[in-house]
């Protein structure tokens, strides 16, 4: 009988120790599935921050006469400060720009036209 209650203990002691790490174990699929969330939106908000620059440029006469503040030209996508929202319509990027050298000279960006 002594037998049987130390097994019967080793394997309550067995099945107490395993529910620790299926914890751990759904803790862990969640973190990878978070990572796999934020590398599909990497990729969109990549996507979205150069399309947002390259249409400022060509609106505002291409690349000789307009260049898009530093925080557009960011690697890794994330658009830094020029990003202001991100949300299930899309992502929102606000952005300053002017004359070639404009921010390297510590110029202001010029005011918008009034119309």
């Amino acid at each position: 009988m002594l037998r049987i209650t130390s097994i019967a203990g080793g394997l309550a002691a067995a099945s107490l120790a395993l529910a620790p790490a299926t914890g751990l174990a759904q803790n862990v699929q969640e973190t990878l599935d978070r990572i796999d969330q934020l590398q599909q939106q990497a990729t969109a908000r990549q996507r979205a921050m150069n399309l947002a620059r390259n249409t400022a440029v060509t609106l505002n006469g291409g690349l000789t006469q307009y260049i898009p503040a530093a925080c557009m030209f960011t690697s890794g996508g994330s658009g830094g400060s020029c990003m202001v929202g991100n949300d299930s319509k899309g992502f929102l990027f606000r952005f300053n720009g002017g004359k070639p050298g404009w921010q390297e000279a510590g110029q202001p960006p010029p005011s918008p036209p009034r119309s």
